[in-house]
Parts: C-alpha cells; sequence; structure tokens
C-alpha cells in the first residue's frame, strides 16, 4: 500500500459520494485541488461550487481547471465560505470539503479562523442532503491553527449522533502536529 496523505484518505470517500449530477461545495478552493476532482465527479450535468476569500487562490483554481478543461460545470465564488448557504439550497448538497488553515505558498496571516469555520461547518450541515457528506481537513501547529482545531473538534463532537455520523482519524506516529480528518455523515431520517 503507499503512504497516503490526509488528502488521499478522504478523497476515497469523496470519490464514493459524488455522482454524476451531484451539487457539491469546496469550503475552501485554495489551488483547486478538490474543486478539480469534485468537478470530475459531478461530470457536465453536476455542479461545484468553490469558495475563496483570496482573489489568487481562486485565479489558481481557475487555472486548474481551464488546464483540465472542468469549468463550465464550476462557480469560483470569491466569499467566505460561511456564507455558502447565501448559493445553495438547505438539503441539496451531496457533498462539501474544507481543507483549513493557510493557502499553501502564501501568506500564513490569511488563513481559516476558528469563529468563521464554525460557522460555515454549521451553514455546510444545513445544505447536505440526507446521506450527505461533509470532509473536514483540519491543520494545525501554526498561526490560529490550535485554537481552530480545538474549536472544530469541539463541535463536532456536540453533533446529533441520531443526525449525523462523526469520524475523526489521525496520523499517530507522525511529528509535529499532523492534519486531523474528520467525515460528518447526514443520517438519513429514520422512519
Amino acid at each position: 500500500m503507499k503512504n497516503l496523505t490526509v488528502t488521499d484518505w478522504y478523497r476515497q470517500f469523496v470519490r464514493t459520494q459524488v455522482q454524476p449530477g451531484d451539487l457539491c461545495i469546496d469550503a475552501t478552493a485554495g489551488n483547486g485541488n478538490d474543486t478539480a476532482l469534485l468537478c470530475q465527479l459531478t461530470g457536465p450535468t453536476g455542479q461545484v461550487l468553490a469558495f475563496d476569500i483570496q482573489e489568487k487562490a481562486l485565479s489558481s483554481a481557475r487555472r486548474r481547471l481551464d488546464a483540465l478543461g472542468l469549468s463550465d460545470n464550476c462557480r469560483l465564488i470569491l466569499d467566505s465560505h460561511e456564507f455558502m448557504g447565501n448559493y445553495a439550497a438547505p438539503e441539496s448538497v451531496s457533498c462539501i470539503t474544507f481543507n483549513l488553515g493557510y493557502l499553501p505558498g502564501s501568506d500564513h496571516r490569511t488563513s481559516t479562523h476558528a469563529a468563521s469555520t464554525l460557522r460555515a461547518l454549521a451553514s455546510g450541515l444545513s445544505l447536505l442532503k440526507p446521506g450527505g457528506l461533509m470532509t473536514v481537513c483540519i491543520y494545525s501547529g501554526r498561526d490560529t491553527g490550535f485554537e481552530e482545531r480545538d474549536a472544530v473538534l469541539s463541535f463536532v463532537r456536540t453533533l446529533d449522533s441520531r443526525k449525523y455520523l462523526v469520524i475523526q482519524s489521525e496520523y499517530v506516529n507522525r511529528p509535529k502536529h499532523p492534519p486531523i480528518p474528520v467525515l460528518i455523515i447526514r443520517l438519513p431520517p429514520n422512519p
């Protein structure tokens, strides 16, 4: 087995979840890696909404999508992920991905923060359709990362177990605060 990165790990679940025609959200577009994957999986009949607060990130994501021929079913949105509820209807989204922290190769002072991330997670949960998946990759160790990590992990522990399945994983033998992947599945209502 190859050495799995945290993104390799959660993308296996995303590939199982997302179907052609789905509506998906990349809550932290960054360089567009998850955006591109979601566009490939939703196909020409689906749609991906990709959020970032940095024009630099969205430009990078646009270049990646253009190079892969995936721009037609994606809307890049210069806005905070906490406002994703303004762009999608409740219970309409199949999958939402979050990669917390900062844009690789850019200024670390511009990063996700606990308060807006918690609002984004709550908004995203209301957008997930029953059976929908949210992935949250928590990068900590720099700047505000520890505060955000602790806030997110506290938040997901409070989610109603009758409505959500929350799975937290960790790399126990990696030094220097390895990323923490969290999966949240919105459970279908009990009959």
